[in-house]
């Protein structure tokens, strides 16, 4: 078992050092050191082992999974670096500046809440073996709506408040207006790419809503999407409970209710606890203890027949969570409208300006 062990190690550096991507490193830590890992499998075999065996077996494994931990953070530290090193090869820094206000009255800037949360969200599916995708602002109506399974007449567009472009259609002969989801990102994605595939898609999206402490007109969103064989809705809730607990730093209460949405079937809502009032009842979660964060559910076979996909070899779950409002439960922040706003007072409570 030490000979197997010291295979494991080589066969592990040896993959490593052939990985130029962090996402690449993060799937191999989890190939390696997760449940149904090569070194879990040896652990087990331990029960096997006689008391001397165990004796030289123990520190050998703990030493193996000690040394792939430290590889990975060796090996993520020095693409960071290397991708820092490349950015300023491109855009040169002048550190021979010494402007007065600079010097006499030190101001250094950081990220915005909402930034913060993107970009820790992303990092948790990036490390599930999630890709990251990106689409326009400016969409056209197949895209943002007959693509996802809300025709011309269908009743749900009614339920968002759209901002239309008045002028010269788009390209593709469909009218223009303002993403009102960060969807269409899931319909380019889904043609753009084979099953299986994994990925999620955040952005700024915009809706002619009336502001209040829980909506506003723009807003963000992170939508995501899993297409596969065999995909069920015990993959989706195992993604979005690993999501929550990871944002959280702890088991979040949370329920899923059926809910109606064109491009899925069925649909959920997943509400979580609402962590400003604790339940108790507040303007954020309208007295009601809960709030909405998380619209869900099975892709519907249209969607993935608009996406190039055969829905009757693959199905999938998509769904999309609000950014704001995460940013809200997470800060308890108790009104949308100070993310929104320009008092820099409340930004420095972030560390930023």
């Amino acid at each position: 078992m030490i000979a197997q062990l010291d295979k494991l190690y080589a066969d592990f550096t040896a993959k490593l050092s052939t990985l130029s991507t962090q996402s690449d490193v993060l799937n191999l830590k989890s190939e390696y050191m997760g449940k149904k890992g090569p070194l879990t499998e040896v652990l087990k075999g331990l029960k096997d082992a006689t008391p001397d065996e165990r004796q030289k077996i123990g520190p050998k494994a703990n030493e193996i999974k000690q040394n792939i931990g430290s590889d990975i953070q060796a090996k993520l530290d020095g693409l960071e670096v290397a991708e820092i090193n490349a950015k300023l090869a491109l855009d040169p820094i002048d550190t021979t500046i010494t402007d007065n206000v600079l010097v006499n009255d030190p101001k250094h800037g950081g990220l915005h809440p909402i930034t913060a949360i993107q970009q820790e969200v992303e990092d948790i599916f990036l490390s599930m073996g999630f890709d990251i995708l990106d689409g326009p602002h400016v969409e056209d109506e197949f895209h943002n709506f007959e693509a996802l399974n809300i025709p011309a007449d269908h009743p749900a567009r009614d339920m968002q408040d759209t901002f239309w472009f008045h002028g010269p259609e788009v390209e593709s002969g469909k009218k223009a207006l303002l993403r009102t989801h960060t969807s269409t990102i899931q319909i380019r994605g889904m043609m753009s790419r084979k099953p299986p595939f994994k990925f999620i898609a955040p952005g700024k999206v915009f809706r002619c809503e009336r502001t209040d402490a829980s909506h506003e007109m723009v807003f963000h969103q992170l939508e995501g999407m899993m297409v596969g064989k065999d995909v069920s809705v015990a993959n989706l809730i195992y993604f979005m409970k690993t999501l929550l607990r990871e944002i959280f730093k702890t088991d979040v209460e949370v329920r899923l209710r059926p809910g109606f949405f064109p491009f899925v079937e069925p649909g959920f809502e997943l509400d979580i606890r609402c962590l400003i009032c604790k339940g108790e009842g507040c303007s954020v979660c309208k007295q009601t203890g809960w709030v909405e964060l998380l619209p869900c559910g099975m892709v519907h076979p249209n969607v993935l027949r608009a996406g190039g996909i055969n829905s009757d070899e693959y199905n999938g779950f998509a769904f999309g969570l609000g950014l704001d409002r995460l940013v809200m439960m997470r800060y308890g922040i108790d009104d949308i409208r100070h993310i929104h706003g320009a008092d820099l007072r409340f930004m420095r409570q972030f560390g930023a300006y």
